[in-house]
């Protein structure tokens, strides 16, 4: 049965606090801002109503707003049965919106923050958490930015794009990938706003609206490497034991470090010779091929990977082991940081982390002769020009590659 549910953001804030509509409906919930704000001392948590106070004199009509919204959404979600909708989200949101809208309750403006940060606590239900981590350092950045600057929907233009831009590189001596993001992510909530009918600003469409993007200067290990740290004796240390094996088996499957240390038995099909899994960031379902090292670490821990440490410990540790094969070749890196470009020589393993186990993958097939597609297909690169920008392939080992094309002989 469907239920309307009446719930603080936080309920233990001293100050005012949002109120959202939780209304759980056919195994869905739907979540929608009311707009409304209370302190939480004036909110009877059992009753999901303010509390019938002198110190709140407005609680009647605060109360009654609360009821057309809850009446709202039960005669929203009627109705689509009535007429044999089935209610999903998006159609409830509309069919919501419409009802509050013939009682004369208009949802009020929303402004570019308010939106955003809605939108980051709808988003909770359905997206990564990494993806969340994302959202909330670009809100702050936009929210610490309108404390000196008027900022709103209609304030997203190129004027403001060139002005951020500056403002991120210089004052927060961000790196230019990092800008970029930020700018992506912003173009992503914008697009998400006028999808919603909240914005018809479309500056932030205009080509020169772009996401800057710098190629890093990433590495992968070869074949020979790869050897190198599966032959080192670990036995004495079992964290690096356990690191180097889940790396490998992240450097002979392509998976990211969050479907690589998730690996179950069930996952393990085709009497031990492939492996299926269903990715956690884009929820593609891909099979590949167990490597034999795969296999033989497998075997090592009967089809049950031991539990992962955090990625940021994974990477600190996994330097040790990368230092231990001996992978110190002196690599010079830069990166352009507050607009300027910084230059630095360091060892090949202070650059190694857990998302080298990918890039060495896609590397080591491309030049294996594995034909592109096949890569893709496991990488999930869409495009042959996005997947050949991913892997690390120098000048002389291009060369070499093209030296069996027929072309050449």
């Amino acid at each position: 049965m469907a239920k309307a549910k009446f719930i603080l953001k936080e309920p233990n804030s001293k100050t005012e606090t949002l109120i959202y509509l939780n209304y759980n409906y056919q195994y869905n919930r739907f979540k929608y801002s009311t707009g409304e704000k209370i302190n939480p001392k004036f909110w009877n948590k059992n009753e999901q109503r303010v509390k019938a106070t002198k110190n709140f004199p407005e609680y009647p009509e605060f109360n009654a707003r609360l009821d057309k919204i809850e009446n709202g959404i039960n005669n929203a979600f009627r109705k689509l049965l009535n007429d044999g909708v089935q209610p999903n989200n998006k159609v409830l949101k509309i069919a919501l919106e419409n009802e509050l809208s013939d009682h004369i309750l208009k949802p009020k403006r929303v402004s570019l923050l308010e939106f955003i940060e809605n939108y980051i606590e709808e988003s909770k239900l359905k997206k990564s958490t990494a993806t969340i981590k994302v959202y909330n350092t670009t809100y702050k950045y936009l929210k610490e930015y309108s404390k000196t600057h008027k900022l709103d929907f209609e304030n997203i233009t190129l004027e403001f794009y060139s002005n951020y831009i500056t403002h991120l590189s210089l004052n927060h001596n961000l790196a230019s990938n990092t800008v970029g993001k930020h700018i992506k992510t912003l173009k992503s909530f914008m697009n998400e706003a006028t999808d919603r009918g909240l914005n018809d600003n479309l500056e932030f469409r205009k080509r020169k609206f772009k996401t800057l993007r710098e190629e890093a200067d990433t590495v992968y290990l070869s074949v020979d490497e790869l050897k190198k740290i599966e032959k080192i004796d670990l036995s004495a240390s079992p964290r690096l034991d356990k690191v180097r094996d889940l790396f490998l088996i992240g450097c002979y499957t392509g998976l990211r470090f969050s479907d690589f240390t998730e690996i179950k038995p069930e996952n393990i099909t085709s009497n031990n010779t492939l492996i299926e899994v269903r990715t956690r960031k884009t929820a593609q379902r891909i099979t590949i091929p167990l490597h034999k090292t795969v296999r033989n670490i497998l075997k090592k821990y009967k089809n049950v990977l031991p539990k992962a440490y955090t990625n940021q410990t994974m990477n600190d540790y996994l330097k040790e082991v990368i230092s231990l094969a001996g992978i110190k070749e002196k690599i010079e890196t830069s990166i352009t940081k507050g607009g300027k470009v910084e230059r630095t020589i360091l060892p090949k393993y202070k650059l190694v982390s857990t998302h080298t186990a990918r890039r060495s993958f896609a590397t080591n097939l491309y030049l294996a002769e594995v034909p592109t597609i096949a890569i893709m297909k496991i990488t999930g690169h869409k495009t042959e020009q996005s997947f050949l920008k991913y892997i690390r392939v120098t000048q002389k080992q291009n060369a070499d590659k093209l030296l069996t094309h027929p072309f050449f002989k």
